[in-house]
Order: C-alpha cells, then structure tokens, then sequence
C-alpha cells in the first residue's frame, strides 16, 4: 500500500512511534526511526524491523528541540531517499506541575519538542511533497489538543498548538495532493503516560493506583488505555489513498473522553 514512499517518524524509538513504523514498513514503506534512547536498543530496533519487511530502515538521532539537528536530518534523508512523503510528528516529552511552580526550563522544552519541531518537520518535508503532488502529515496529538487537565499548562498548550497547525497547513496544501491530519488519543500505554503517573501523583497527593484509576481511565468512559496498535492503524489508514479526502481533521481516539 505503502510501497516506494518514505516514512519518517520521529519519537519512534519506543511506545506510539515504533508502533507506527512498525504498521508502515508492513504496508511497505522505507522508515526513518529518530529519538532518544540507549544505541544498543535502538540500532537492534532498527535490525529488528530491516529483518522482518523488505524494506530499508535508518535511524536519525536529531535533537527535535533543535532547528540545525532537524535540518540536518533532512539533508541527510534528501540525499538517499529523495525526500520524505509521509511525515508524523510524535515526539513529545511530558511535566507535570501547577502553572505558578512550573519550571520554565520545562515550559520552553515542552514547547519546543511538542509543538514548534513539528513547525520545522512541515516546512522541510512540504517542499518535496509538493514536487511530487503528494504527501501525508500526521500529528500524533492527544486528546489535550481538545480539552484541558490541570497540570499539565505547557502539554496542554503545545497540543492545542498542533490543532491548530494541522488545520492551517491543511488548508494551504489541500489542492496539491498533501493530507494533513491529527490523531487525538487518550491515554495510551506507554513509556510516557508510565513515566507521568508518579509525577502525577506528587502533584495531587495520591497514590499511583489511584491516579490511574481516578485520573487517567475515569476521563475515559471506555475505561481502557488505548492500545499502540490501534494509532498505529489509524495512522496507516490516513496515509493511505483511500483516506485522500480526509484533511485538516483532528481526530479523538480517546474512548470518548471528549465526548463528555
């Protein structure tokens, strides 16, 4: 489905992004991984995903929070794929703390890993996607683009930012065969929303059993995390033909948090 064209996934070392990577070079896309993380792990990662599809499989280590790690990793990806055609920003880092205790080291780096790398990302891919006529965008946003937890200022804020990219770039790209959507999850299992729940603990004065309970699953009527699995395949569905109609959404994937 994916054959020929080019991925590139940042935060996709572990969690979502790898789950998304995964689905993509099954639909037979090229990949390129970014993120942080032990070099031993990644690269086995990065083995590990070459082995199982037949297709070509890189990792870019750029500093998402930096402008010449992220133009670099461009350059790099330009020289042997050409250019890439389907872009998903995920990267994201999380802190949580009331606004007038919030560190503003955490502020400025939330912002600019969740939000304003996500600005660079779009303004180098578009240029080749452009040329081609085709491209797809996907931000892995959250379902605090659409609604608020306390906090949790600098996150909140950062994904409200995302929303409102998405639909800008969307509405200036839409005649030129580029898609530019956002997937909204609730809360998913991962490394981050695992790594939070003691923070959030601390901020509220509970235990962590009750932050999940009472925090995160009671925002979901579900009363289940989401899965990896079910973003990654919203994910390949929107970077798919059959989604070609489908443009500056911001899509809830939360178990019907925000429908409250």
């Amino acid at each position: 489905m994916l054959s020929g064209k080019t991925a590139l996934i940042t935060g996709s070392t572990s969690g979502i992004g790898l789950g998304i990577a995964e689905q993509f070079a099954k639909a037979g896309a090229n990949i390129i991984l970014n993120g942080m993380g032990d070099s031993v792990e990644i690269e086995a990662t990065r083995a590990r995903l070459a082995a199982r599809y037949p297709v070509k499989v890189r990792f870019n280590g750029a500093d998402m929070s930096r402008p010449d790690t992220i133009e670099a990793m461009f350059v790099a990806i330009a020289a042997e794929f050409d250019g890439v055609d389907i872009l998903v920003n995920n990267a994201g880092i999380q802190f949580v703390a009331p606004v007038d205790e919030f560190p503003t080291a955490k502020w400025d780096a939330i912002l600019a890993i969740n939000l304003t790398s996500a600005f660079h990302t779009t303004r180098l891919a578009l240029p080749h996607m452009k040329k081609q006529q085709w491209g797809r965008i996907i931000q892995i946003a959250s379902a605090h683009a659409l609604v608020a937890s306390p906090y949790k200022s600098a996150y909140v804020a950062a994904k409200h930012g995302i929303a409102g990219l998405t639909k800008t770039v969307a509405l200036e790209v839409a005649e030129q065969g580029i898609t530019v959507n956002a997937v909204c999850p609730g809360y998913v299992w991962t490394p981050l929303v695992e790594k939070q729940i003691p923070e959030t603990a601390i901020a509220r004065g509970m235990t962590e059993d009750e932050v999940i309970q009472n925090v995160l699953l009671t925002a979901q009527p579900t009363k289940k995390f989401v899965t990896v699995e079910q973003v990654a395949a919203l994910a390949n569905f929107l970077a798919s033909q059959e989604a070609a109609s489908i443009t500056g959404a911001v899509i809830p994937m939360d178990g019907g948090w925000t429908a409250h």
